[in-house]
């Protein structure tokens, strides 16, 4: 038992030693993060795979109030593509029951830590309920000065540029501007995620070795962080973890020092 309790102390220090450097070091502005693995944790368990998702779920508010505390001024979560869709029907159905549970239980939380709610993505294909609740939890948090926390939800990259494509085509077709005054810049502000630093951090869980067209022009000059944990076993040590590589690399932007 002396041992057992040793080996956990050990642990907390060690843990708080890494929270501490991590700290001392260049934070991320903008993390972003696929939260995979729920289906197969619950899987591996015996379990439904609503049980990995409601997992999911409460550990994605454990990460909310991790990120809020570092001081992290952006964290941007892939809830549900718009590929999403092609799964099973109940399981769909499940999934949106959950968001509108999530989103009634935790708004209040989130809201008294002045979390900044934003809900990236077509809107205009989500369930009533949800579009609802969308709007009065982004209406509520809108002024709140805390995390920028976005919700990816019923998002693709693809459609996201394309529906920025669009919005240029109607403004040079309506003589607002003209073809030869699309920029980068005017792009990026027809993005769902306009205003906001590019995410400087991407983090996959579940082992998976790629971004599954989440912010596929954000994601530019990212650096990428996989690990094999499934999300519902994402803890602190592995954020930290995360961030302190992220904090070991050097970011070039395609140049070269001198």
């Amino acid at each position: 038992m002396h041992s057992w309790f040793d080996k956990l102390n050990q642990q907390e220090q060690d843990l708080e030693r890494l929270r501490e450097e991590v700290l001392a070091g260049n934070l991320p502005k903008h993390i972003a993060v696929i939260m995979d693995g729920n289906g197969r944790w619950a899987n591996e368990k015996g379990l439904p795979r609503t049980v990995g998702h409601k997992k999911g779920v409460k550990k994605l508010k454990e990460v909310i109030m991790l990120i809020n505390k570092l001081g992290i001024e952006y964290l941007t979560v892939f809830a549900f593509s718009t590929e999403n869709w092609k799964r099973p029907k109940k399981e769909v159905k499940f999934l949106m029951k959950l968001f509108n549970q999530a989103f009634n239980n935790e708004l209040d939380e989130l809201h008294s830590n002045g979390v900044k709610v934003r809900v990236l993505g077509r809107r205009e294909g989500l369930p009533p309920n949800i579009k609802d609740k969308v709007r009065e939890i982004t209406e509520l948090t809108k002024d709140n000065q805390g995390l920028n926390l976005n919700i990816a939800l019923n998002y693709g990259g693809r459609a996201e540029i394309i529906d920025a494509v669009k919005s240029l085509a109607s403004e040079v077709s309506d003589g607002e501007i003209e073809l030869t005054e699309i920029t980068e810049e005017r792009l990026n502000n027809k993005l769902y995620t306009e205003g906001m630093p590019d995410p400087e951090l991407l983090i996959r869980s579940s082992g998976e070795l790629r971004i599954s067209n989440f912010l596929l022009w954000q994601l530019a000059y990212t650096e990428f962080y996989f690990t094999d944990t499934f999300w519902p076993e994402f803890d602190e040590k592995e954020l930290l973890l995360a961030i302190a590589e992220y904090q070991e690399r050097e970011r070039r932007f395609g140049g070269l020092d001198d």
